[in-house]
């Protein structure tokens, strides 16, 4: 966007291309959005400082529609049109099939939004490196709140049936002790392409089944309209609503009124550099708002994260081989955002600081500029606390027949 701004010289080297692999249209087109924003504006910033090995960067873009075939089909896309590196999700379900793919041209893939355990766990491999937490974090950070402040209470969920709805509802459950099914009831979501029918048929099981704790283990626009119907059935008022992993774009699309009080987790939320106290986070936030005019949420940093990282261990290694990148990426630590975060070396998850939050009240929200403070900060969660370990992993791996070894 801005290349009449570029050094002199670099406007007229080869540009290097970075593939994202993200949905732009679809149940998870917002989240979408917000990584390409994110992305454009790393891909700028680091243009106007110079670019990377004396050459500028430029981003193609495909479509997933949160569709694993689809995905895979862009990555033999990106790849035949030259990208060095792929990046993208908000589908679990996508991140992992394209990341595959990607390992068959040998390229590298980070993973923005794909929270599934399976992604760097059963389903991990040299060329996958997830930027976001994971299910199991999430869990863990906002249990940890749950069993605190409303222990032995009674839990329904609802679930989108697939491998993130389903590695979800597993984590919950295990840090909650709500394994029992018969106890703690379920409903399961078709994904992609749930229809109203399927949310209403969920929300009257749950409404029958008097839960204290109503979980809705949805994303994007499936999340919205499940708690719109949540909303009118009642739901809302008589129970706690936790949704495990929220975003800015899913509460604007809900509305402050409806989202107050809900509980969930977060790796990042833009009010995170303020209370704690990064300046590096403030100033992208900023810059972020300037630009549109809205706060960042969490897809959109995680897509301007995973561009700097990239950019920053080719120039380390002077190369844009995956192989010397992947070992230059391996337990690396780095601080940009927030707190310092890691490349774990073994399974290649990104270990970092978690966060439980809860939705304010609407009249908290609407006194902000952007009428967009959503997030209290209840707690916060070290990576290493948070993460699961090499020992667990190792066991979730042997038990899927997969090797300790990444390949």
């Amino acid at each position: 966007m801005l290349s009449s701004l570029l050094p002199q010289g670099l406007a007229a080297a080869e540009p290097l291309l970075l593939g994202l692999n993200a949905p732009r249209s679809g149940e998870y087109q917002q989240e979408g959005l917000m990584q390409t924003r994110g992305a454009m504006m790393a891909i700028d910033e680091i243009n106007l400082a110079g670019g990377v090995l004396q050459r500028p960067l430029a981003l193609l873009e495909r479509d997933t529609a949160s569709k694993p075939a689809k995905a895979v089909t862009n990555v033999d896309e990106l790849a035949a049109e030259g990208a060095r590196m792929l990046f993208g999700g908000a589908s679990s379900a996508v991140a992992i099939a394209a990341g595959k793919r990607a390992r068959d041209y040998g390229l590298i893939y980070f993973g923005t939004l794909t929270y599934s355990n399976d992604t760097t766990g059963k389903d991990a491999h040299r060329y996958m490196f997830r930027e976001s937490y994971n299910a199991w974090m999430a869990s863990k950070v906002l249990a940890q709140h749950l069993n605190e402040h409303m222990p032995d209470k009674n839990y329904f969920y609802v679930t989108a049936d697939y491998t993130w709805g389903h590695t979800t509802e597993q984590s919950m459950r295990h840090f909650t002790a709500t394994d029992n099914v018969q106890d703690h009831g379920r409903a399961l979501i078709p994904f992609p392409g749930s229809m109203q029918k399927d949310l209403r048929a969920a929300m009257q099981a749950a409404l029958d089944s008097k839960p204290d704790v109503l979980v809705l283990v949805l994303f994007g626009d499936q999340m919205v309209k499940g708690m719109r119907m949540a909303h009118q059935m009642g739901l809302t008022q008589s129970t706690q609503v936790v949704v495990p992993n929220l975003t800015l774009s899913m509460v604007e699309q809900a509305g402050p009124a409806l989202m107050e009080g809900v509980l969930g987790a977060s790796p990042w939320t833009w009010n995170v550099p303020y209370v704690y106290d990064h300046p590096r986070g403030q100033a992208f936030v900023e810059r972020f708002v300037e630009l549109y005019q809205t706060y960042p949420s969490t897809s959109a940093a995680s897509a301007y994260s995973i561009v700097y990282q990239w950019a920053d261990a080719v120039e380390r290694t002077r190369s844009l081989d995956s192989e010397r990148l992947i070992t230059a990426l391996e337990d690396h630590q780095y601080q940009l955002l927030k707190d310092p975060q890691t490349w774990r070396a073994f399974d290649h998850q990104n270990v970092q600081t978690v966060y439980a939050v809860k939705i304010n009240p609407r009249a908290q929200v609407m006194k902000n500029p952007l009428r967009q403070d959503y997030f209290e900060l209840l707690a916060a969660m070290p990576g290493e606390d948070a993460a699961i370990t090499r020992e667990q992993w190792g066991a979730e791996r042997r038990a899927h027949n997969e090797p300790e070894q990444l390949r």
